[in-house]
Order: C-alpha cells, then sequence, then structure tokens
C-alpha cells in the first residue's frame, strides 16, 4: 500500500463521484455524520457524492426530517441521519460537555442557566414550531437572560447536546431549530460498546483507509477509546501499513484503477480532507496552508487522481455561478476539460449556468 492508493481508495470508500447510493439519507447514513457548519458547502458535499441529485432534492431531506443538522463529536455542525442521533450524543457529549467547561466559565453559564434556558426553547417549540437562533434568542432575552453575542452559540449547542432540540426546516434559506423528540421518532437506546462498535465501522467503511489517529480526531474521542472501538471492529476489516502506521479499511469490488484519471470540485470542509488527521496523502505538506488556512478554514478544493491540486471559489449572480480556479500547478489540456466538467456538475446540482473566471 502507498499514498497513491489510500487516496484512491478513499474516493471510492466516501462515494465521491456518485457511486452506488441513490439518496442523501442512505449517503449520510454511509458517511457517519459529514462536517457541516457551511450548510451551501455541505449540501453540495451531499450532491457531489449522488448521481444526478439536485440542490432542491438535499433540501427537501432535510425539511422532511430525513437527514438532520447538530452539533457533535469534536464539536461543530455535523449532518446524520435521525436513527443516528441519540447514541452519538450519547457517546459525544460528555467529553464536549467537560472541553467547554473553562469557556462557560468565562460566559457565566452553568448548569442552572443551561437547565432554565433549555426549559424556554423547550416551551417556545412546543407543537413543531420551527424558530430560527434569533427567534429564540428573543424568548431567552425576554425572559431575562443575556443570549446575544458569543452566550447565543453556547447556549444552543448546551439544548442539542442535552437533547432538545435539533435542525428545522429551512424558511427563506435561513435554517431553523425544533424540538429533537417531534423531529424524530423514539430510538432504542444502545449500550457504549455497540455505539463505539457503530461509530468505528461508519468510520473505516465510510471513510478508510484510514488509522486510529485518524478516527480519534474524527470522531472526537479518545486515543485509548478510539484503539479499543478498532478492537471491537477488526474481524470485520483489513489492515494494511505504510510507513509506520496501520491502516484500516473495507474491501471493496471498485477497483482503484478506476479513479486514475478523475476529476472533482469538492466543497469547504469536505470529508475527503477533514475526516484525517494525517491529511498527506492527498494533500502534500507544501500545499496544506493553501488548502487549510491558519484559522482552521478548510477551502473548496481541487482533486485530481486522489490528489488536492488546487481551490475554488464560486461566486452566485442571478441564474450563473462564477468559479474562479486557483490551481498550485500547470494542469494540461484534458485535466482542465475534467475541471470544467466537473464545474458543469456543479452547476447542474445548483440548476445555473456556469462561467469560469
Amino acid at each position: 500500500m502507498d499514498s497513491t492508493f489510500i487516496a484512491q481508495r478513499r474516493l471510492i470508500s466516501q462515494h465521491i463521484g456518485g457511486i452506488g447510493l441513490n439518496t442523501p439519507a442512505a449517503l449520510v447514513s454511509h458517511m457517519g455524520a459529514m462536517q457541516g457548519q457551511d450548510f451551501n458547502m455541505v449540501k453540495w458535499a451531499i450532491g457531489a457524492r449522488l448521481r444526478g441529485v439536485l440542490e432542491e432534492q438535499v433540501e427537501k431531506s432535510f425539511n422532511a426530517g430525513e437527514i438532520v443538522r447538530t452539533h457533535l463529536m469534536r464539536p461543530t455542525w455535523h449532518i446524520i441521519v435521525p436513527e443516528d442521533i441519540s447514541w452519538l450524543l450519547e457517546l459525544t457529549a460528555p467529553r464536549i460537555r467537560s472541553a467547554a467547561r473553562s469557556r462557560h466559565k468565562q460566559l457565566e453559564i452553568d448548569d442552572k442557566l443551561v437547565a432554565r434556558s433549555n426549559a424556554l426553547i423547550e416551551k417556545a417549540l412546543q407543537g413543531n414550531k420551527h424558530m430560527t437562533r434569533d427567534e429564540l434568542m428573543d424568548v431567552l432575552e425576554e425572559a431575562g437572560i443575556k443570549a446575544r453575542n458569543q452566550r447565543a452559540s453556547h447556549l444552543m449547542i448546551c439544548a442539542e447536546l442535552d437533547g432538545i432540540v435539533c435542525s428545522g426546516e429551512i424558511r427563506n434559506r435561513e435554517q431553523t431549530y425544533a424540538l429533537l423528540h417531534e423531529r424524530i421518532p423514539a430510538i432504542k437506546r444502545i449500550d457504549r460498546e455497540e455505539a463505539l462498535y457503530r461509530l468505528a465501522s461508519k468510520y473505516f467503511t465510510s471513510h478508510g483507509p484510514a488509522s486510529v489517529a485518524d478516527f480519534s480526531w474524527w470522531s472526537g474521542l479518545s486515543l485509548g477509546v478510539s484503539r479499543h472501538a478498532v478492537e471491537l471492529i477488526k474481524s470485520g476489516f483489513i489492515s494494511d501499513r505504510y510507513g509506520d502506521i496501520t491502516y484500516w479499511f473495507r474491501d471493496s469490488a471498485e477497483p482503484v484503477t478506476r479513479y486514475p484519471d478523475t476529476v472533482y470540485l469538492l466543497p469547504a470542509f469536505d470529508e475527503f480532507i477533514i475526516a484525517y488527521r494525517d491529511r498527506s496523502a492527498s494533500l502534500v505538506i507544501e500545499h496544506h496552508n493553501k488548502a487549510v488556512s491558519d484559522n482552521g478554514v478548510f477551502r473548496p478544493i481541487i482533486v485530481i487522481n486522489g490528489r488536492v491540486k488546487g481551490i475554488w471559489k464560486r461566486t452566485i449572480q442571478k441564474d450563473t455561478a462564477v468559479i474562479e480556479l486557483t490551481l498550485f500547478h500547470p494542469v494540461n489540456k484534458k485535466e482542465m476539460k475534467q475541471i470544467e466538467m466537473a464545474g458543469q456538475r456543479y452547476g447542474h446540482f445548483l440548476g445555473k449556468k456556469i462561467a469560469f473566471l
């Protein structure tokens, strides 16, 4: 196994290019969780992995509650399927709460305040109401809770981690919150060992080849817990070494040789690079700071034959999306044609014409 195998096998594992799955819910379930703080970009992260799906179809899946958006794992926004939310929160929320204690102390957020905030939010959303964060913060402010500035996001994250709220319907292109128990049917609880088994199985199936350190980074679990999770699943996976690191992955009937001569425009914060602690198989060190900023912004990437070869950005102008490319090195005519074709696929997803700068 070498870095080329790792990069191209990850394209297969992540279904990049639209291999085999037909719906947003099926794709998100396969991926386990998809980082989603940039909502417009994560819609394309889903679209890039499904053949022919449109942006409006992904939004319909959100509105129907077939996929939901909430905080868990590292923590940040993630997209997951309803049947995974309860056990994932139970597994990852305690570590998130522990990490947030010092910041909550600075913001004067304690357990009593969180309980009061949760109760007010729950009351406001009862009856399948869907409200924006600003609307919910108005509710808290009217009740005498200072809820603006940085407090707002922390109070809403607490409500998510406590299983009070998750994402609601999209209203006028704006995200809303809804009550979790009204949005999602009750799910049978599973024990911690089963939760670890499920999460590790999903990760190494959808993201492999990957290491224990990669899984620990992605899940937010400690290295010790991550090693234990791999012990639980390893009989069903293949392992191989590259350098001094052991990588785990599922076998696949899809040949890696299919993935030379492939080009993709992947979105900001895409799982193809953000899901690994060591990204060097796809993103070489000398280009890392071009694709990932010093403050942790993962830019939209141009992937050629499994390697990040540039970045891109879009500007929406009425019925056209203008794409500006920044390539890390010159490309040949064939690769440029493939980049343009990848852009047209993105345009089809948006329902817009594509123009390149």
